[in-house]
């Protein structure tokens, strides 16, 4: 018998927004954001989309003096949003596409911004690049990357030209009980209901009558340019907002880093943020907000006011 679905008890409504040549698909929960609030903008990791959102959405809805206008998009060449005429991608793209997103939606005043992963990344930059228009920031197990030496671009740019030379693809799946066993098999923590729904969310039928993951297989090439820790600490140190980092307590951050990116480094980054507050959430893998939405949606009602 095939897993029960997730009935999502908020239904967003679809919108699309031209930002910088693109069609932007975005999921929107709530026609307008009631006075006196800010809206709430959700921006999903690498190899995700919006649609990731909807348990913690969900949670939202029933914690305790929350009542918001909830966006969130899918990032270029994710989930419906096009994939740009390229055959690589750049980190300032997401920064500039954020950009105007809120000029699209907010064209005046400040929004709270969350980010996982990925996203956790590009909202502490932007945030601290446009502090006018973030009034709080929440960042979801976004550390950043370990540190990187000159004398790695030489290899770096040659994986880079090599991996440009064939043509990256993405496995296709039988149905979507087999994407959903994908996802369990990713996060143990993740529910059935939720995965089996995820799963319609995640992919899309291909003309042979597979399922095929809503990603643009170029995302898996190298990033030519190496992560600079340097830059990096020079901007989160310009961040003004208010900062809740939230990461689980089976967070895989020392297994899938290692020694390269020892845990007292990224202290050390965090610790040049002026004001920032702490949650570990149990049992919680790197997908906080698909294990813990209900605890996570508690902490973000308190924080976000």
């Amino acid at each position: 018998m095939d897993d029960p679905t997730y009935t999502p008890r908020r239904t967003p409504a679809a919108q699309t927004v031209a930002l910088r040549g693109l069609r932007y698909h975005l999921r929107r929960w709530g026609e307008a954001a009631p006075a006196g609030t800010r809206p709430l903008v959700l921006l999903h990791g690498w190899m995700d989309c919006g649609a990731s959102f909807q348990f913690l959405v969900d949670a939202l809805a029933e914690a305790e003096g929350f009542e918001r206008q909830v966006f969130a998009p899918d990032w270029r060449g994710f989930g419906l949003t096009a994939a740009p005429p390229t055959d690589a991608y750049w980190f300032p793209d997401y920064l500039a596409d954020l950009d105007a997103l809120l000029d699209a939606l907010v064209p005046d005043g400040d929004v709270d911004l969350l980010g996982h992963s990925m996203g956790g990344n590009v909202v502490m930059s932007y945030a601290a690049l446009r502090p006018q228009r973030v009034r709080r920031l929440v960042n979801l197990e976004g550390y950043g990357l370990p540190a990187t030496a000159p004398d790695d671009a030489p290899a770096r740019l040659v994986q880079w030209l090599d991996e440009l030379k064939t043509a990256p693809v993405l496995r296709d799946y039988a149905n979507c009980a087999e994407v959903a066993a994908r996802l369990r098999k990713n996060n143990p923590l993740l529910a059935a209901d939720k995965a089996a729904w995820l799963a319609t969310q995640w992919s899309a039928p291909t003309p042979e009558g597979c399922r095929r993951l809503l990603a643009d297989p170029a995302h898996k090439r190298v990033n030519p340019v190496l992560y600079r820790r340097e830059e990096a600490v020079a901007t989160w140190r310009r961040i003004a907002a208010p900062l809740l980092f939230v990461e689980g307590d089976r967070g895989e951050f020392e297994t899938w880093w290692g020694h390269r990116y020892p845990r007292e480094d990224f202290e050390s980054r965090l610790g040049v943020v002026p004001c920032v507050e702490r949650e570990r959430l149990a049992p919680c893998g790197h997908m906080v907000h698909h294990d813990q939405p209900e605890a996570l949606a508690r902490r973000l009602a308190s924080f976000l006011g």
